[in-house]
């Protein structure tokens, strides 16, 4: 049940069979689909009662024990600012999509939180029409890099591009090639990672290797190894958040450079890295309008040549 009031929503529900003995934080969270924090700040506050009764974060609950949440009034969305993105280059573009490649430091978008520069941004800032479809800050964009990952992305133009890409990439019709550098020596040198993917059980930035996470598909082939680290091939059959990062440190090879999810980081600052070595290398996909199939390839960035020069060294 749902009820509006005080600028936020009344949820009621019982707790189902899948949470029962979770955190209460925890479960708020996974049920409403908030961080971590923001689940504890409900908690902490008192808007989160279990069968009427007020109880501490770390209250375990029962499944068929009544939740009510008050959640808190959504905040406006970022709007998107045209801007200068120094290192933001256009690859194509014609008038159904544009094709980037991504500067280190930059978002796909604008979010709560990044006050830095968004690919988004940086194309209406030298005048690109972007698909009105998709959230308000959002819109356009059928897929994301994270910030600290380079190379290529592409965005709609128009309302048609936006749809066939959304369906191409649900649908895994789009080839997303990436270059990584892991470390140590991968074994077996080429395979697959299959394994789900969900936010990490106990810190809202990360990511993680969970029970019951979204289905996550990872194909590896070692291009070139090195003493400590290997230069790595990696196509994606699925897209979740950090999800190459995430796979590859499952594997305990994380990506060089890569200090939150466990890199060595005497290895990195070694090499000069500040980010992680991962590189979208290459997208090939049909045109939403032509059919013909494309393909864009991006070279490697100064910053991740010089590593991968100081490896071969």
């Amino acid at each position: 049940m749902t009820t509006s009031y005080g600028g936020g929503d009344h949820r009621s529900l019982p707790v189902p069979d899948g949470l029962d003995g979770m955190r209460l934080d925890q479960a708020v969270a996974r049920l409403f689909g908030l961080s971590r924090t923001a689940a504890a700040g409900l908690v902490d506050a008192g808007d989160a009662l279990v069968d009427g009764v007020v109880r501490a974060n770390s209250h375990k609950v029962k499944a068929g024990s009544w939740l009510e949440v008050t959640l808190p009034a959504p905040a406006a969305a970022p709007t998107v600012v045209p801007q200068a993105v120094p290192g933001l280059r256009v690859v194509y573009a014609d008038d159904d999509i544009v094709v980037v490649d991504k500067p280190v430091g930059v978002a796909a978008h604008p979010s709560p939180g990044w006050t830095g520069p968004t690919v988004i941004g940086g194309l209406a800032g030298v005048g690109h029409r972007i698909s009105t479809s998709g959230a308000a800050e959002r819109q356009g964009v059928v897929h994301r890099l994270d910030v600290g990952t380079t190379g290529i992305m592409v965005v709609a133009k128009s309302e048609q591009a936006y749809t066939a890409l959304k369906r191409a990439f649900k649908y895994r019709e789009v080839d997303k090639q990436y270059h990584a550098v892991v470390q140590g020596h991968l074994d077996p040198l080429s395979g697959t990672v299959d394994a789900p993917i969900d936010r990490h059980p106990h810190h809202d930035y990360r990511w993680a290797v969970v029970s019951g996470g979204k289905p996550s598909i990872t194909h590896y082939d070692t291009i070139e190894a090195f003493p400590a680290a290997s230069l790595v091939d990696v196509r994606l059959e699925t897209g979740r958040t950090h999800q190459i990062r995430v796979h590859f440190s499952t594997l305990r090879h994380p990506c060089v450079g890569d200090l939150t999810y466990g890199a060595d980081p005497t290895l990195s600052a070694r090499l000069g890295l500040s980010r992680q070595w991962l590189h979208a290398r290459a997208l090939s996909f049909l045109h939403p309008r032509t059919g013909d199939e494309v393909r864009f390839v991006s070279d490697y960035p100064d910053d991740l040549d010089r590593a991968l020069g100081r490896l071969r060294d």
